[in-house]
Formats: structure tokens, sequence, C-alpha cells
């Protein structure tokens, strides 16, 4: 019995071992994936634009809006609508000033969907600029601002952003002059720069005391957002303003931050109440020492300031058999000049030093010096010990005054309408790819929208996904940990198979199976036989015992 469980743990073992392997594989296929295959035939059913054929048989659909939009921009027709800028970049070098960066309409070059096609950046280190007016101004009153679009860095991506700005609305907005410092609204999207993997939110606000605009950043939440850098796949991005004044912003359609515009922005929308006067001053007089030496404090007599803090040890004695007279590096007697040495150019020639072989076996050689030791009578230099300031004063800030640029925006969500949508971006890599622009209101429509376009790139993507040995070779080396189970994973049908498998040994010396030991079915004739050859035993027994009554009574006549 007690090798049956031993037999069954090992089993138990093996099957937990693979299973935590294959659940680490399946948990990487399947994280994010929120569209199934059905829910994408259902939501692209009613499509009625030009079809072409995926490598899955999957029928492609320009995505088509189901209720009221701002803007939508596919790319799969001609690039209508879009404006190139004309300007150049303020404050920059003549020669890296123009918006010269090249754009081009293309299909993925990994996962392609036939028929697809979006706006890819195709240029390095060049500044690029397009942009485009929305089909009607998005104002900020009762409803939510919904803004979703694709991006996929192709090439991965070095240092560069594929953020988007909303344009404010203005009477001379000019799309042919718009540069960094044209006015928006709302920036967001990814950027990255060397590790700073970020997700921009950012707003302009208008101080409604000077009219003046301010930068607000959304605190970033710390998520750990790599992997939609550099995995070469496209990805959903979403930024959804309610009329709550609160904000999400979704990767994939996964919540990765939300906040307040009130509470989670930098710098603060509203200003503090109360600041520091910049007029005050620090008395000349203010103590802000917590501590001070006791100035009653007295060295002691005995105090010795010059005792050093190491001194020779005076009980140290010299082992015996130490070498004084020998060195312990001797120059090597079996080296000998080399015949191109030149003592004119290279100096006086010296045999190299070797350790001395009388030193090995002795306990050291070269003049014996004693051992130094911590000095007991060692206490350094005195100083007098710390009390209580009693003139501690804390420590001085300065007072508080009213805020003079003070006020409270209670509703940061009303911000400046949008009349447009640009790019306006900087990439030390190229081939960076947006497909599959909208803006809206309802994020039921956002989500119709993001089935019939990503949701087609995904599943395909999916598909196209390597074999499972790919897989477990690609999660080794990002895990180098998974080799240990690789290697138990292999190991344990073969140590299984010999468990349950290899012939087993006697090793119990006090049982003796003997196979004439082994019970046997009788038969009903086999029965008899035996009864009857019992019963003529016991004849036989009876018989021999009247003999020997027989015998004893004769003796005794």
């Amino acid at each position: 019995i007690s090798r049956m469980h031993f037999q069954w743990d090992w089993l138990c073992l093996g099957v937990l071992i693979m299973s935590s392997v294959t659940a680490e594989i399946e948990n990487e296929e399947n994280r994010d994936t929120d569209i199934e295959v059905e829910d994408f035939y259902k939501e692209s059913e009613d499509r009625d634009v030009d079809k072409d054929m995926s490598s899955l048989g999957v029928v492609y659909q320009t995505p088509k809006p189901t209720g009221e939009v701002y803007f939508t921009e596919t790319f799969d027709g001609i690039l209508a609508g879009w404006v190139l800028s004309k300007t150049k970049k303020e404050d920059t070098d003549d020669n890296i000033s123009k918006y010269d960066g090249r754009w081009e309409i293309e299909e993925l070059k990994e996962n392609t969907v036939p028929g697809d096609r979006g706006l890819v950046l195709k240029s390095i280190a060049k500044h690029h600029a397009i942009s485009a007016m929305l089909t009607k101004p998005f104002i900020f009153d009762d409803k939510p601002l919904i803004v979703q679009y694709e991006v996929n860095f192709q090439e991965g991506i070095d240092c560069g952003g594929a953020y988007i700005k909303l344009l404010s609305r203005s009477d001379d907005l000019d799309l042919e002059y718009f540069f960094d410092k044209t006015p928006y609204t709302i920036m967001f999207g990814p950027d990255k720069c060397g590790e700073d993997y970020k997700l921009h939110f950012i707003f302009r606000h208008k101080n409604p005391k000077t009219g003046e605009y301010d930068e607000k950043h959304a605190k970033q939440s710390g998520s750990d957002l790599k992997k939609f850098y550099t995995d070469k796949k496209t990805h959903l991005y979403t930024l959804v303003l309610k009329p709550d004044d609160t904000f999400e912003m979704l990767i994939d359609q996964s919540v990765v931050s939300k906040g307040s515009l009130l509470e989670d922005m930098v710098p603060p929308v509203n200003p503090p109440k109360e600041i520091e006067d910049p007029n005050d001053k620090k008395p000349d007089d203010w103590d802000e020492r917590p501590k001070i030496p006791d100035p009653n404090a007295v060295k002691p007599d005995d105090w010795d300031e010059d005792e050093p803090f190491k001194i020779e040890d005076p009980d140290a004695v010299k082992p015996e058999g130490w070498l004084d007279d020998e060195l312990k590096y001797i120059p090597d007697p079996n080296a000998r000049k080399p015949k191109d040495w030149d003592e004119e150019m290279d100096g006086d020639w010296e045999a190299p030093q070797i350790p001395n072989p009388k030193c090995e076996t002795a306990p050291g050689c070269g003049q014996w010096m004693r051992p130094v030791m911590n000095n007991p009578k060692y206490k350094g230099k005195w100083k007098p010990p710390m009390i209580d300031n009693p003139n501690y004063q804390g420590v001085w800030r300065p007072r508080k005054i009213s805020n003079p640029d003070y006020f409270e925006d209670l509703h940061p969500f009303e911000m400046t309408a949008v009349s447009a949508i640009g790019l306006e971006l900087w990439s030390m890599t190229s081939d960076i790819y947006f497909d599959n622009f909208i803006i809206c209101s309802e994020k039921e429509v956002a989500d119709r929208w993001a089935a019939d376009g990503w949701g087609l790139k995904r599943l395909i993507a999916s598909a196209n996904e390597p074999g499972m040995f790919t897989q477990l070779m690609t999660a080794a080396e990002d895990y180098p940990w998974l080799w240990v189970l690789y290697i138990l994973t292999l190991a344990l049908p073969v140590g299984l198979g010999v468990l349950f498998c290899w012939p087993a040994k006697k090793i119990d010396e006090d049982i003796d199976f003997k196979k004439s030991d082994i019970s046997k079915p009788i038969t009903k004739g086999e029965l008899e036989q035996e009864g009857q050859e019992l019963e003529d035993d016991e004849i036989e027994l009876e018989e021999e015992k009247q003999n020997k009554e027989e015998i004893a009574e004769d003796g005794k006549k």
C-alpha cells in the first residue's frame, strides 16, 4: 500500500507541474482577448461595403458607425480631408524644422487583413504633422467624449509617440499651418523614450481669472505598458471623458487608468486658497535647532585625545621558525635574458620575481612586525553631550496669505470645444501604423466600431500565433525559470513509467509466497477424495495405537 501511495504522489505532482506550465501559456495567449468570434460575426453581418477574404475565410468589411459620431476615419479609401502641414517647427534647427516626414496608406506588415489599410508614419528623425476637420465640433456640455483609435508599432519603438491632439475650435484655425504651438484641448495616446512607457492624457485648462491656458497631466497609473510597445500587435486606445468630471483610459478595452479631473491631474486644476508669503523673511534670531551641545558639560581629566585608535599588540610573539633573512619574493633563477634585449633601449634586464620556495613551509619571511589591535584607551576627540534646546522654535516657514490667483472651477469637463484632430509627431522608428479613428459620445457605438476593425485584427493575429513549441521557447527567454518546469515535465513521464512498469523486486524477506501456497478452487470429487484419505489415516493411526498397547501388555507378562 505504501508503494502505491508513493506512486500516486509522483503522479499528482506531475499533473500539477504540467498544469502550471499549460496555464502560464494559456494566460499569455488569452489575457486580454475580449472579443469572441461569434460576437464579431454578429456585429459585422450587416455591413455592405467592399469585401475581401482573409486567410481565415473571414470577410473584411470597412467599419461604419452605428450612431451619432463627430469623426470617423478608416483609411480604406482615398485619403480625403486630411491636410499635410506646410509650416516649420519653431525653436529648432533649420535642417530639421520642416514638417517633411512622410505618410503612406498601407496594409499591416504582419497579420494582414486584406482590404484593411491604415495611415503609416514612414520617416525616421523627422517631424510629421497631419490633421483633419471633424464632421462637426464637439462641445463639452452634457455628453461624454469618447476618443478611440488603433496603433501598431510594427518595428517596435525606440523613442517617439503615437498620440493625437484634438485641436481647439478657432476662427483662424488653418490646418496647413498645424504645428507644435497650435492650440489644442486634449492630447491623448502612447509615448515612449528610453525605458519610460507612458499613456498620455493632457488637457489645456483655461484660467477663468486670467484667460491663460495651462496643461494638466493625468497622473501615471503605474501599470506595466511595455508589452503594448514591443509585441508588434495592433492595440486599441480609448479615452472616455464624462460630464461628472471623471475620466478613463483603456487599452484593448481594459481600463489601465482612471480618475477625477479635479483630483488626479498635475498640477491641480484649482490652485490652493492660501500660499506662502513670498515677502516673509526668517528672523535672524530664529532658532530651529532641536538639540544643542550642553554648555555646562566639562571634559573629564582622564580623557586623553592623543591616544591612537590602533596600537601594536604587546602580547604578540614572533612564530617559531620565522625566516627573518629570507625575502618573500626572489628573482627567478631559471629566467634568461632575451636575445633581442637592448639595454640601451630597454634598460637593465632583471629576472622576474617568483615566490621564495623557502617560505612555503615557514610561518613567514622577512622582517616580523607585531600585529595591531584596537586601543582600549582610545576615546577620540571629546565632545559635550547634546541636550534639548530650550530656545527651540521649530522649523521656520513663511506665513500663509490668501492666494491672489485663487479660483475654483467645479466643472473642468467644460473645456474648449474641439473642431479638428491632428497628429504632430517625432519618431526615431518608422512604420507606426494608425487606423480606425472615431470620436463619439456613446460607448456602445465605439465598441461596435472596435469589433468591426480592431476585433478582426485581433482575431487574425490570434490565429497566426506560433505553435506551442515556439511559444514555450519564447516564454523561456522571458522567464528562464520555466526551463526547470520544462525539464521536470519531460522527466516525470519517464520516471512515472519506470515506477509503474518496471518489475518490482521482492524486498520483504519475512514473507515467502510460493505458487503451491496459493489457494485453488476444489471440486466436489476432490473434496470427497480428501475426506476418504483423512478417514484412512485415522484408521491407520488407531490400528498402530492398538498394536503398541498389545506389545506393552506382552512385555509385562
